[in-house]
């Protein structure tokens, strides 16, 4: 078994003695207002005692922190007073995920996250272990992961085999073929399996750990640097660069809603300041001197200039964010997965497995499709880095038609010719959006009644929206049937095209509202395995008419029973890791 880097003794320490610290001072506030001989005056006492008890037990928790891997599991222990052990079965391992902040990556350290199938959560993390320790675990337990893959999947080949030749009906042995002959062909048909270069056999697996005996005299420390010599990175095969043009692009051209977050908190923590700040600019421009001074139009320029602060500030932001998430973002193939690198300040390294891919999704906002640039997502089942589901960006931007040829490539999907939704729609969406301007129109008018706002009235110009509005939705919904995948579009400031094997579809439901029973219409939702994000739905065919929804659901029903057999049969990924 092995440690982490002694600098995490240092971490645990800091962590645990300032946790700890307010445990005594606690104490000595509780139990001097109910005994008198303890006073107040003694929490300065208290407090180092509370912080030397609290890093005694970090440094005790980092000797008792052990990880290693071994031929089936990786393996951790923890635990000071209560221990936990855990075995993590290869097979179950989805991702191994290396972070390095800028301070772990000035002292040469990475925290490493094993995340395993079934679930958003870390089910093991390391803080912290070398560049290179974390680099090996990385690629070791990727290749031991990709063996036992490889011997599933040989496994269900070999039973599939036996299905079909046990349905064939016995024939008579060739007179001119000898015993010896037939025996040879059968052994060599349960043994011939196709190899995966990637995958590590027993032999190797035994060998590459650390913990294991020597072999032919080595030593376990130089095998290991016999290894690292060879990491799994030189045999990566390069699939897609985010050229600096195109980071700048994608900088610009998207939003990063966690921007405004940020933006909100910092108001928060200096509000008083913030608002001072806001006054003194909008003064030049007629905004009131003080606040509690002015005129209900000073306050007008007031907020209108705040606005805008607010919304150059938050997207600028949003510009720096995305910039230093998507540095030097390098996507590639190792083995069946993709594996990617990214970051600036805070540098990431993790996989994608293609058997967890549930979706594909090609995603483009207005300016982005004005040009002519694009972005391609994938869905996994349960982990995803990007956020609390499982969305990660396989191509942060390119040229629509490279997107467009990534994903056929990647799914085998025939170019779609989307169907678009009853005319009848349209009127609904006319309604939808009719109700809101009036919302909104309703809204200022009681502003006005309770405020010198004046004018309320110029507001009935959001109705002049409603008519475009309602036409860009109507024609950005689409669906195709295809032979092997159904693919859905919709959206306008987002629009999104998600092609979805048969496979990987769970459930396929049909509902309708009170307005859409009344026109005739429903929605079609096609449920996967993957987790949805907080900004990212479950795929809808929205307003079809009720018998189109009803004929893509029988389809949708029928195509997924015929593909699972066809994969069961063909042992079929579905996707293909080359889709360059």
């Amino acid at each position: 078994m092995n440690r982490l880097h002694p600098l995490s003794a240092v971490t645990y320490a800091i962590q645990y003695g300032f946790l700890w610290l307010w445990v005594p001072i606690v104490l000595v506030l509780a139990l001097g207002g109910i005994f008198d001989p303890i006073s107040p005056a003694w929490s300065p006492i208290a407090a180092p005692l509370g912080f030397l008890a609290g890093a005694a037990y970090g440094i005790a928790y980092y000797y008792r922190f052990e990880y290693g891997i071994t031929p089936d599991t990786f393996d951790v222990a923890s635990g000071v007073f209560a221990r936990r052990s855990r075995e993590i079965p290869y097979g179950r391992i989805q991702n191994v995920d290396v972070r390095q902040g800028v301070l772990q990556r000035l002292l040469g350290l990475a925290i490493v996250s094993i995340e395993t199938a079934g679930g958003g959560n870390t089910e093991a993390s390391l803080n912290f272990v070398s560049e290179s320790e974390a680099n090996r675990l990385q690629d070791q337990i990727r290749r031991r992961t990709a063996y036992v893959k490889e011997q599933r999947r040989t496994k269900q080949r070999s039973a599939n085999e036996g299905e079909q030749q046990g349905s064939q009906r016995p024939t008579e042995p060739d007179a001119d073929s000898s015993d010896a002959d037939r025996t040879g062909a059968v052994s060599g048909a349960e043994t011939d399996t196709p190899s995966d270069p990637t995958a590590v056999p027993p032999d190797r697996a035994d060998r590459t750990d650390p913990d294991s005996t020597p072999v032919d005299g080595e030593e376990p420390d130089a095998e290991r640097r016999a290894y690292a010599s060879e990491p799994d990175r030189q045999r990566r095969q390069r699939l897609f660069d985010l050229q600096a043009r195109e980071l700048l692009l994608y900088s610009f051209t998207s939003f990063r809603p966690a921007a405004v977050a940020a933006v909100l908190f910092v108001f928060f923590l200096a509000t008083d300041p913030i608002i001072d700040l806001l006054v003194a600019t909008a003064q030049p421009v007629g905004g009131p001197q003080e606040i509690g001074e002015g005129t209900a139009t000073n306050y007008g320029i007031l907020t209108v200039v705040s606005m805008i602060n607010g919304i150059v500030i938050t997207y600028l932001l949003s510009v720096a964010y995305t910039f230093a998430t998507y540095y030097d973002f390098e996507l590639g193939r190792t083995g069946e997965d993709f594996v990617y690198e990214r970051g600036l300040l805070q540098r990431y390294s993790g996989s994608i497995p293609v058997e967890k891919v549930q979706s594909v999704t090609v995603t483009a906002n207005p300016l982005q499709r004005l040009i002519g640039y694009a972005g391609l997502w994938v869905e996994t089942a349960g982990y995803g880095p990007e956020s609390s589901g499982g969305s990660q960006s396989a191509v942060p931007l390119a040229e629509q038609s490279r997107v467009h040829r990534f994903t056929e490539n990647l799914t085998d999907v025939e170019t779609p010719t989307f169907r678009s939704p009853p005319t009848m729609a349209r009127r609904r969406y006319l309604v939808r959006y009719s109700l809101v301007a009036a919302v909104i129109v309703a809204a200022v008018f009681g502003l006005a009644q309770v405020t010198a706002l004046e004018g309320w009235y110029f507001a009935a110009v959001v109705f002049v929206a409603v008519p475009p509005a309602a036409h860009l939705k109507y024609v950005h919904i689409g669906y195709f049937v295809g032979e092997n995948h159904l693919v859905v579009r919709s959206g306008f400031w987002q629009r999104r095209t998600t092609v979805i094997p048969y496979y990987r579809i769970q459930t396929v439901s049909t509902r309708r509202s009170i307005f859409q029973r009344r026109l005739g219409l429903a929605s079609l939702v096609i449920d996967t395995a993957s987790s949805r994000t907080f900004f990212w739905g479950t795929p809808t065919i929205y307003d079809v008419d009720l018998e189109d929804a009803r004929e893509a659901h029988t389809a949708g029903r029928k195509r997924l029973q015929s593909a699972l057999r066809e994969r069961a049969r063909d042992d079929d990924l579905g996707l293909t890791v080359d889709f360059t």
